[in-house]
């Protein structure tokens, strides 16, 4: 029963993985909830797919990071989202540092939301540091841009 057990939990987690990268700890998360009371199959599961590298928490955590800045999130809430998914903070630290176009990405979020506005006053300053802030960049950055 449990090599069977094991076949159809490896297959599902087969399915989830091609789809779409995870990280090791949602992927456990969803094959929980599809197959309660395996823990110890899942883990074995899971580690098979680490030991033969289809799944990868510091890939994962670079085409997280690459797919949330496209969107126009910032570095500091990227970080709070993969530390969220249990990624090893070494790997996002890594992941950050190596991207290049926080400040490229925090300009293109204050053209596509203000349409090229520049702030006129105070109100309308803080208002654009507090959008960009809230987007995950630091203030180093807003500070740079604006």
């Amino acid at each position: 029963m449990t090599s069977e057990t094991f076949a159809l939990i490896y297959n599902k987690a087969l399915d989830l993985v091609s789809r779409r990268e995870h990280s090791c700890y949602e992927l456990i998360q969803k094959l929980n909830k599809r197959f309660p009371e395996t823990m110890p199959i899942i883990e074995d599961v899971v580690q098979k797919l680490v030991t033969n590298n289809i799944l990868n928490d510091e890939r994962f955590a670079e085409m997280y990071l690459n797919s949330r800045a496209r969107k126009g999130f910032g570095p500091k809430r990227i970080e709070m989202e993969l530390n969220s998914k249990k990624i090893d903070s070494s790997f996002i630290a890594n992941a950050i540092s190596e991207y290049d176009s926080w400040a490229e990405n925090a300009e293109n979020e204050l053209l596509k939301k203000y349409k090229g506005i520049k702030p006129n006053d105070f109100n309308s300053k803080m208002k654009q540091k507090q959008f960009l802030f809230n987007r995950g960049f630091s203030t180093q950055i807003i500070e740079q841009i604006l």
